[in-house]
């Protein structure tokens, strides 16, 4: 189930990075990139996490 929940935490940050992104504040801007890598993180955690069977 762990899997689910972090694919699930890691799309949704990547989007919101992604809006962020597009804003014209230069600080917005890099958190948004931020966010969105962590996003990307997450996501690969819930697929490590699928792989293993939640053992991680």
């Amino acid at each position: 189930m762990g899997e689910l929940k972090d694919k699930a935490k890691g799309i949704g940050n990547e989007i919101a990075g992604n809006a962020k992104q597009m804003s014209g504040d230069a600080e917005t801007r890099a958190e948004g990139h931020a966010q969105e890598r962590k996003g990307e993180g997450q996501n690969l955690k819930g697929e490590v996490k699928g792989i293993l069977g939640d053992k991680v």
